[in-house]
């Protein structure tokens, strides 16, 4: 005799479950990948202030010790053209004339203000 009521297949209740444990895991894997392109961009921007301070930074690097742009002080270039960034140099010089403290520095602003900046000390 054959069993009418033998299961076959899955249940409504079985079904609906499973979609459930599916959508949670889709939600976690958007929530990934959201979290992932944040990171790049944040990383792009960092890697072109990086370029963009160490490019100011070998530039002054290069110049004769009396320079004018190596005069003592802060020096604004404000927002680089095309760009989110902008850059400024200090320059501190010692007591003794014999040094001066490049100091170079990008920021800009993306979800939050950010920088980095650059030193290196430059001799007579």
């Amino acid at each position: 005799m054959i069993d009418v009521f033998a299961r076959k297949g899955f249940t409504l209740t079985e079904v609906l479950i499973g979609l459930v444990i599916l959508a949670v895991g889709i939600l976690a894997i958007a929530a990934m990948q959201i979290t992932s392109t944040k990171g790049g961009y944040f990383s792009s921007h960092l890697t072109q202030a990086t370029v963009f301070a160490q490019d100011k930074l070998e530039y002054l690097k290069n110049l004769s010790y009396s320079d004018s742009n190596l005069s003592g002080g802060l020096h604004n270039e404000g927002v680089l053209s095309g760009t989110i960034f902008s850059r400024e140099h200090h320059i501190a010089e010692d007591a003794g004339n014999s040094m001066k403290t490049i100091t170079v520095t990008v920021q800009w602003t993306d979800r939050g203000s950010h920088s980095i900046s650059f030193s290196t000390i430059r001799s007579k």
